[in-house]
């Protein structure tokens, strides 16, 4: 069997695994590539590339970014900032139509700036703004739709676990990522108050506007996001200006807002450990993933089949950007039926040599196939933000919650295309790091 031959049926195989075998991802990944390696060239190399992978990836400085911003998350999450940030939001928009569901997308769009999660985002948000909104008669399909769609800015808004991976597996910068990523984030997140607010206006009894506040009440809401606030500049910001590498962002988000709960008064030594706990547990799991995908790259890269699809697609009789589009109907589908992390490890090496080749910048597509991957989060049949939302409503049918959120794929979609239309949205602010 030729080298070419046995990428292929490696890479089938590694999907049968994952989807009817149900392997834990980033085992299918080690150990279909560690066999695979060893079938193209022998057990010695393979073996001799496994110590040596396992070295160069767990010795690598750049890796604390993840634990480190796992943990600025975690610590935010237990000392309720969610709560805080919610209300807030809540002064300044619950009075209109629609706004407890406009108020539930900025609120998830501020903790996503401090979590990287959309899993944790739709969590914690859902346990916030779905008492919120069946208080004020929301309907079921509009109030779970809001949170399982807006908890999913978490993985496009930085700092983001998925682009931190990606900038490690491509060597692209992660903190000229995180900078690319934030007009995107913006953007959508507009987009998603758009919809609300054509959602409310075609159908008034869906989101009924809530009581009145006054300015100062307004104003005396405003401390519940300073925290937010200050934690996301002083992590972006640092990074944008030079201070700080995203290593040195992370360490100081999750000092300051660590130092933020404990003189407020919402972090106990308890809540601290549960913090770290899960830090841990999360973190340890997204190594394992990586770690699976260098090997799994590995296979691919001595199979040469990655080069040799860059080179026939880009020698293809049609324009590039239709490439690009079916590349994204690809992640689109993918999404469907596999974790949006997962999807990106086993793809990116297969797919980004084929965009590098086209002369596309790596940075828009890093933070294009974020995007395009991320509506994987609510769709069906997978979906995870829905199941996590619909576990907390228990009251709504999951076929509602599908259906609340089928009405915010426009806004996705609508995205995608002015990025594609426009890479300068995502490349300008990191050009000016350069």
């Amino acid at each position: 069997m030729d080298p070419i031959t046995a990428g292929i049926l490696g890479t089938l195989l590694l999907l049968i695994t994952i989807f009817l075998i149900r392997i834990p991802v980033g085992f299918a990944m080690g150990i279909i590539g560690f066999c695979g390696f060893a079938y193209v060239l022998n057990w010695n190399a393979a073996t001799g590339m496994l110590g040596t992978e396992l070295w160069n990836v767990f010795s690598k400085y750049g890796l604390t970014v993840i634990p480190l911003f796992i943990l600025m998350g975690q610590i935010c999450f237990y000392s309720g900032v969610n709560e805080r940030l919610y209300k807030s939001a809540y002064a300044w928009m619950g009075e209109i139509r629609g706004g407890l569901a406009m108020t539930t997308i900025l609120a998830c769009a501020g903790f996503a700036a401090i979590c990287g999660s959309n899993s944790a985002t739709a969590a914690t948000m859902s346990t916030v703004a779905l008492p919120e909104m069946k208080k004020f008669k929301y309907n079921p399909i509009l109030s779970t739709g809001s949170v399982a769609a807006g908890a999913t800015l978490g993985v496009i808004i930085p700092p983001s676990v998925v682009l931190i991976i990606i900038g490690l597996q491509t060597g692209q910068s992660i903190a000229q990522l995180f900078v690319g990523g934030m007009v995107p984030g913006v953007l959508l997140t507009l987009l998603f108050l758009s919809t609300v607010w054509y959602l409310c206006k075609k159908n008034p009894d869906w989101g009924p506007a809530g009581p009145k506040t006054t300015f100062s009440e307004k104003l005396k809401s405003l401390p519940g996001s300073i925290e937010m606030i200050i934690i996301f500049f002083l992590v972006m910001g640092g990074m944008f200006l030079g201070f700080f590498t995203p290593t040195e962002a992370g360490a100081a988000g999750a000092a300051l807002a660590l130092l933020i709960s404990i003189l407020s008064g919402k972090m106990s030594l308890k809540k601290f450990h549960m913090a770290v706990n899960d830090s841990l547990k999360i973190s340890c799991m997204i190594m394992v993933i990586i770690l699976g995908a260098v090997i799994f790259g590995r296979f691919l890269a001595v199979t040469r089949l990655p080069f040799e699809a860059a080179g026939w697609v880009a020698g293809l009789p049609i324009p590039p950007m239709v490439i690009i589009a079916i590349i994204c109907l690809i992640y689109v589908i993918g999404g469907m039926v596999m974790d949006a992390l997962a999807l990106l490890l086993v793809t990116i090496p297969i797919f980004f040599p084929v965009v590098t080749a086209m002369g596309y910048d790596p940075l828009w597509f890093g933070v294009l196939i974020t995007v395009v991957t991320t509506m994987g989060a609510i769709t069906p049949p997978v979906g995870v933000n829905t199941f996590i939302v619909a576990s907390m409503a228990k009251d709504v049918p999951m076929t509602d919650v599908f259906k609340g959120v089928t009405y915010f794929m426009g806004a996705y979609a609508i995205c995608i295309a002015i990025l594609m239309s426009f890479p300068s949205l995502v490349t300008f602010l990191p050009s000016l790091m350069r």
